[in-house]
């Protein structure tokens, strides 16, 4: 067929880079050639439109085993000779079109990174946003992400320990499902995406090809729109059971020493991981792909080298030892076929039945070699006019703090998510510290070492939107806050970087501005940055969704016994708010969803309190001088107080005598930098008297009850009526049933 511009732009490549393509290889491609540029060239893999930023993040320091970027995923050492493997993707666009094989190949995607580099996954996070709740779409949507992560975790025997969920109506076309997956590693023991050794034969594993996911890094980089249902084959088709087997396979294989190098088929399918492999390297591949495993006949060249098919693998295998990993393949009864060997040219050869295909060289096809990098235009949204005019002034003061209190408890955002995580299996492997004793982040034990690891996903892009360079920072520090109240000394960042179009000037700016904020906060917590994923055009013809820089956190917990629940505990325990109260309101839920001012400036933060104040609570927490920790966040301290009692059905008595901020921003505000710890009375003297040497400011507020709820003076209705608003409101709300009838028999 004849190549033209036109034959380009189908493929998502522009005419410039069509010319590029041309210099290159300094002649007119083949379509197979213009398909493997198309993928390798889209910003699912070559990050050209932000890779110039990323390299500002903090990448080296701390406790890092491998530069940022460099493998699959990231590696820390966590003591005793090992390591934590981690990482956080986004399956986003498959997401909105077919939502559970969208979510749960999103899963399986995220944990072969994991097990590509010889460690064993132990638990599975994710960060979800939908449109409104109430919505036929977003329901739909919730119902088969959900299913779809439980179905694939629970299968393949990870348990999911922790995640987060919003609902928005920027997301109501355009969802975000990020997955990520953390795993444990044998110093030594890894494995590199690399290729080397003339002559080393390189096999393909696992499940045989088919013509699902084509096209699928190309499908990721364009906006949503009322075409994009005609692309299902886009989406990928998982099989948890086989990914299972791979995994088990793999590590097994690995041990036998055969192993050079091993890459996960992802995004771009086999043309992606040969190039990689070989880029990294600096070698070559010779590839026969008729000799690919396949299940749908007749697939052409084009084909094989873009399909995404799940639960595959590329490997390099040192040459004599081939027996040893087809006898491993076969004892798991799974493809495995030597398709090609290692050359010293740089060029990946593509033969089909003995015809050449495609003849690449493939550093001109990754990052950091020929793809392009890109500098976009940027400016200031024009919203931020709107912000930047908000007045504290023009918001009436709420009479009646406990009817405000039972409207926010059954705000989609703030209410309970059991709907959402009882479908997940948390206990498989029997590794989750917080099943039955829930801390801010979750607490997995790190078999075989003595250590455990402490693990949140977090970002309110409610506050990325209102401030992007703050609400980045929010995000790194929540993460971290959610570790420390927890007992985890933070460790390290993966990050999911969600915006839409970069192309589009107010929207290059959110990212922009939102990397500089992230970046100041990680060097603040000494938390580099790992790696992760960009994900950039989630937007549909209504416009973007709020900028959504997913932050995926790990520490350390040098004891499992350092673990910090956030549960009040006895009767008589005195509760404090540490940390700084302010007069702040702004992006909070109570003003945006109750008051009805959607344009409000980020809540209170500063980061030099921030690092300040983490610094002095984990001693609180790990010496066990406090009985619980909990992080005020979404719905301030009227919310965490509720968290708080909720699992044991303890109370409180409250009051905000001695503060002079407003009543709604003292109950409502989302101010950072703050917790609310309990304590046993006879312990409060030592508390207060370590925090003021600290100097971190603090309130007693009050006191744990046994059931009854009194706040000011005025006694609220009892535990259990907040806890069933709270637990059943999604569930209620998918019934049909709405949370008032469902509220009329709780006495």
């Amino acid at each position: 067929m004849e190549i033209t511009v036109k034959t380009a732009e189908k493929l998502r490549l522009t005419a410039a880079e069509f010319e590029m393509i041309q210099q290159k290889l300094g002649r007119m491609p083949n379509f197979t050639e213009l398909c493997a540029f198309s993928g390798m060239w889209s910003e699912h893999c070559s990050y050209k439109n932000s890779i110039k930023w990323l390299k500002t993040l903090p990448r080296e320091g701390g406790k890092m085993l491998v530069k940022a970027g460099e493998e699959n995923a990231g590696l820390m050492d966590i003591g005793e000779g090992y390591g934590v493997v981690f990482k956080i993707e986004s399956h986003n666009h498959p997401s909105a079109l077919e939502p559970f094989q969208g979510a749960a190949t999103g899963v399986g995607g995220i944990n072969r990174d994991i097990f590509t580099m010889g460690a064993r996954p132990v638990a599975s996070l994710n960060s979800l946003r939908f449109g409104q709740l109430d919505d036929a779409r977003t329901q739909h949507l919730l119902a088969g992400v959900v299913h779809g992560i439980g179905h694939y975790g629970n299968c393949f025997g990870v348990p999911t320990v922790g995640g987060e969920v919003y609902f928005e109506s920027c997301y109501h076309t355009n969802p975000l499902v990020n997955a990520m997956s953390v795993g444990i590693v044998k110093q030594g023991e890894t494995v590199s995406a690399t290729s080397h050794g003339v002559g080393n034969p390189v096999f393909f594993v696992g499940s045989a090809t088919g013509k699902d996911g084509i096209g699928g890094a190309s499908f990721a980089s364009a906006e949503i729109t009322a075409e994009s249902a005609e692309e299902l084959p886009a989406v990928q088709v998982g099989d948890p059971f086989q990914e299972k087997k791979l995994l088990e396979a793999c590590l097994e294989v690995i041990q036998t020493g055969a192993v050079v190098g091993m890459q996960d088929m992802g995004a771009a399918g086999i043309i992606c991981s040969t190039a990689e492999m070989s880029a990294k390297g600096e070698s070559g591949m010779r590839i026969d792909l008729d000799k690919v495993p396949t299940r749908q006949p007749n697939m052409q060249a084009w084909e094989l080298l873009l399909s995404e098919s799940q639960e595959r693998m590329l490997m390099v295998v040192e040459k004599g030892k081939e027996h040893l990993v087809q006898e491993v393949f076969d004892k798991w009864d799974l493809p495995c076929s030597e398709i090609g060997e290692v050359t010293d040219d740089g060029l990946l050869k593509f033969y089909m039945h003995g015809k050449l295909e495609a003849e690449l060289p493939a550093v001109e096809l990754v990052l950091g070699g020929g793809a392009p990098v890109y500098d976009r235009a940027y400016h200031a949204p024009a919203y931020l006019e709107r912000i930047n005019a908000f007045s504290l002034d023009s918001v009436s003061k709420p009479e009646d703090i406990q009817s405000v209190a039972r409207k926010l408890i059954c705000l989609p955002n703030i209410a309970g998510k059991r709907w959402v995580f009882q479908q997940y299996d948390s206990m498989v492997g029997t590794g989750n510290m917080s099943t039955n004793a829930p801390s801010d982040a979750a607490v997995v034990i790190a078999k075989p070492t003595h250590k455990a690891l402490a693990l949140t996903t977090d970002c309110n892009s409610r506050y990325v939107h209102a401030n992007p360079y703050v609400g980045a920072m929010i995000a790194v520090a929540e993460a971290a806050r959610n570790i420390v109240c927890s007992g985890g000394e933070p460790l390290g960042v993966t990050n999911c970087l969600n915006f839409g179009n970069p192309y589009d000037p107010e929207v290059y700016f959110q990212f922009t501005e939102a990397i500089k904020g992230m970046g100041e906060a990680c060097r603040a917590f000494n938390t580099p940055v790992t790696g992760g994923n960009v994900s950039f055009y989630n937007q549909s013809p209504d416009g973007p969704v709020y900028p959504t820089p997913t932050i995926g956190m790990v520490g350390v917990l040098d004891d499992p016994n350092q673990h910090m629940t956030l549960d009040f505990k006895s009767p008589g325990d005195n509760i404090y708010v540490l940390g700084t109260v302010t007069d702040s309101i702004g992006s909070s839920e109570y003003l945006h969803k109750i008051v009805g001012v959607e344009m409000s400036p980020a809540p209170y933060f500063n980061l030099e309190e921030e690092v300040a104040f983490q610094r002095a609570l984990l001693p609180l927490v790990r010496n066990k001088m406090i009985k619980s920790a909990h992080d005020i966040s979404e719905g301030g301290l009227i919310v965490t107080l509720f968290e708080s009692a909720f699992p044991r059905d303890k109370g409180f008595s409250v009051s905000d005598t001695g503060s002079n901020v407003r009543k709604d921003a003292f109950w409502f505000g989302e101010g950072q930098g703050r917790a609310v710890v309990s304590v046993a009375s006879v312990d409060a003297t030592a508390l207060e008297n370590y925090l003021k040497e600290q100097d971190i400011p603090f309130m007693a507020i009050g006191f744990v009850t046994n059931g009854p709820i009194e706040v000011n003076g005025e006694t609220w209705n009892p535990i259990r009526y907040w806890k069933d608003r709270y637990e059943t409101l999604i569930a209620h709300t998918l019934a049909g049933t709405g949370a008032e009838e469902a509220m009329l028999d709780v006495k």
